[in-house]
């Protein structure tokens, strides 16, 4: 048992976790851990074979709403393939150094939003859920993350609980699919990437239905904004720590990004906690009465 196969474990453990809780967060929490041990074409092709099942019993868990939303998500369904292999073909061409940068450079903005609560309805729905499935697809395959912004665009939507995750759960299983389906016509799926899966499945399998009993005593929208804030902040200790490995700033300047990212999401955390006494007090004190 090498360290970074038991680090591995225990990372996609709490990341099961989450996604039990929450239907998504898998990736958004392991690939910002996962990629400070390992390369994105090593990781990534276990990853989305790991998350073919997942996001199948997300599905599954809420079949009852795929009729309310299969039509809404249908044109993000049909914008996945060209974006998938768009990053498909990124994964096979940028070194790894540079391919990490880029993927934590494009998750620093999408967690500070989902830590922010960010809400901007779209009113041309279909017109944009072309152009939003490419930009997903690509961001999947080069990241096999897409939780994050599809949870942004669907709660800006207003959907109910139910309804978004059976979107979660039917846009993530196709993406998935697509991918693996690119990833195998590339010749990614080679052994070092197999041999990361039996120590990762038993951390999907026991994590899951933990992070569901878990979510029950919890807030869901509270524990959401803990889960992101902690992610932005390994995601900007990433990219401090590859600014430096690629020279791109050799001081310890570098860990600027970091010292910036807790500011702006310590403010947004205090911002949303602050909300909530808000709420709440009014409760108190007619109970009070």
């Amino acid at each position: 048992m090498s360290g970074h196969h038991l680090a591995l474990a225990v990372i996609t453990f709490v990341a099961a976790l989450v996604n039990g809780a929450l239907g998504y967060g898998f990736s958004s929490i392991t690939v910002p851990l996962a990629l400070l041990l390992l390369p994105n074409r090593t990781l990534n092709p276990a990853l989305v074979l790991l998350e073919i099942p997942l996001n199948a019993s997300v599905l599954w868990a809420n079949r009852a709403a795929i009729p309310q939303v299969w039509r809404r998500v249908l044109p993000i369904l049909i914008g996945l393939l060209p974006g998938i292999l768009a990053g498909t073909f990124v994964v096979l061409r940028v070194s790894p150094p540079w391919l990490k940068l880029g993927t934590l450079a494009a998750l620093l903005p999408l967690t500070l939003l989902q830590a922010g609560g960010v809400r901007r309805p779209i009113r041309s729905e279909r017109r944009a859920g072309f152009l939003f499935g490419g930009g997903l697809g690509t961001l999947y395959a080069v990241t096999t993350i897409s939780g994050p912004p599809l949870a942004l665009a669907l709660n800006n939507q207003g959907v109910s609980k139910d309804a978004f995750r059976a979107a979660l759960g039917l846009v993530r299983l196709v993406a998935s699919l697509l991918t693996a389906s690119a990833y195998l016509f590339a010749g990614l799926f080679v052994r070092d990437s197999v041999a990361l899966i039996p120590w990762m499945l038993p951390s999907v399998a026991i994590g899951v239905p933990v992070g569901a009993i878990v979510i029950r005593q919890l807030q869901p929208e509270t524990f959401r904004r803990i889960c992101m804030s902690f992610d932005a902040w390994v995601v900007s200790f990433g990219i401090s720590t590859l600014l430096r490995e690629l020279r791109l700033v050799d001081s310890m300047a570098a860990y600027l990004v970091v010292v910036v990212t807790v500011l702006i999401d310590g403010y947004l955390l205090a911002r949303f906690f602050s909300g909530l006494s808000e709420s709440v007090s009014p409760i108190e004190h007619r109970g009070v009465r």
